[in-house]
């Protein structure tokens, strides 16, 4: 038993490695792939040789070297803040904090004219702490129920601060989910006005088509004073220390909770975090939503892309999209 364990591991081990010189190895593409069914072949022979009497000693020798050498270029993989970006993701957000004042830099306003021809636009903002008085979370939908791509909204007053974790792509690489599992991409924080990051989803982006959904977080407001001091303390760390996006352990919903466990009492992780698209209604069963209506109605009914289609460029544009929300 033990040793038909022993031997899935390796296998996995050998598909791990193979896909790190695929991505990460030295050299042109053509070289990478090259690089990965060379080291694939000799894993695999090395492993078949284990079970040859007389021969497990410089199998198991050659297996570990091989992989050690996978394992030295993985570490060699350094994050940056110098490529040449996506233009939406060229400029990082920073804040300087002054007691209860935040002043947010870079607030980032795109101007669409459609999902690929768009200007991006920055401005900068100063919130008040004090002034919080609410924290939605967004939910994005494009490939069925499972999976989502969530992001706070931080609400004072009129005014509204939607912040998304995701991957910081350049202009040579498309997201990719198995990509996103071998430092292709940074990590980064899109801090930018609601009409940019609602409207952008349900105005212009066609394919796929998305549907987005605004809850209402119910929770104590301190503790979301709490997880935006939180935001933006990493925001800055990440301008001098860029870190990697991780497709599982790394990106835009793991990330929320991260912040989260700033709170005492913040939830536990579970599967419907890893499956992103079932978080709010983990989040509903934990009474952090809305409890007046069953979930479905409450979903239904937070759905906010006709409304945000209607609001389009109005100046009003995040009170319009909830206006009729439960």
């Amino acid at each position: 038993m033990m040793c038909w364990i022993g031997t899935i591991i390796a296998l996995i081990v050998t598909g791990w490695g193979a896909l790190v010189l695929f991505y990460l190895g030295p050299g042109s593409a053509r070289v990478r792939t090259t690089e990965a069914w060379i080291y694939a072949a000799i894993s695999l022979l090395a492993l078949g040789a284990l079970f040859v009497p007389g021969e497990r000693e410089p199998a198991a020798i050659v297996f570990v070297v091989a992989f050690a050498l996978v394992l030295l270029i993985w570490g060699e993989a350094r994050p940056s803040n110098d490529r040449d970006w996506q233009p939406e993701l060229a400029v990082l957000p920073y804040a300087t904090i002054d007691g209860d004042l935040v002043t947010v830099h870079n607030v980032r306003n795109v101007d669409y004219r459609s999902e690929t021809d768009f200007t991006p636009a920055y401005y900068d903002r100063t919130f008040d702490l004090q002034r919080l008085d609410r924290v939605d979370l967004v939910a994005a939908y494009w490939m069925g129920p499972a999976i989502a791509h969530l992001f706070l909204t931080f609400g004072f007053g009129d005014d509204h601060l939607a912040i998304s974790i995701e991957a910081r792509k350049d202009r040579t690489k498309p997201y990719g989910t198995l990509r996103g599992f071998f430092r292709q991409y940074e990590l980064v924080y899109v801090v930018a006005d609601e009409r940019d990051a609602i409207r952008g989803r349900t105005n212009y982006r066609n394919s796929p088509p998305e549907q987005i959904y605004l809850f209402r977080l119910m929770a104590p407001i301190e503790n979301g004073r709490r997880i935006f001091l939180d935001y933006m303390r990493d925001i800055n760390e990440l301008r001098e220390h860029p870190r990697f996006y991780n497709t599982l352990t790394t990106n835009c919903t793991t990330m929320i909770f991260t912040h989260s466990a700033v709170n005492p009492g913040h939830l536990p992780y579970s599967w419907k975090v890893l499956l992103s698209g079932y978080t709010p209604e983990y989040a509903y069963e934990r009474g952090r939503l809305n409890q007046s209506l069953p979930f479905e109605e409450l979903k239904e009914r937070s759905h906010i892309n006709a409304a945000a289609r209607a609001a389009d460029q109005a100046s009003d544009f995040s009170r319009r999209i909830r206006a009729d929300l439960p």
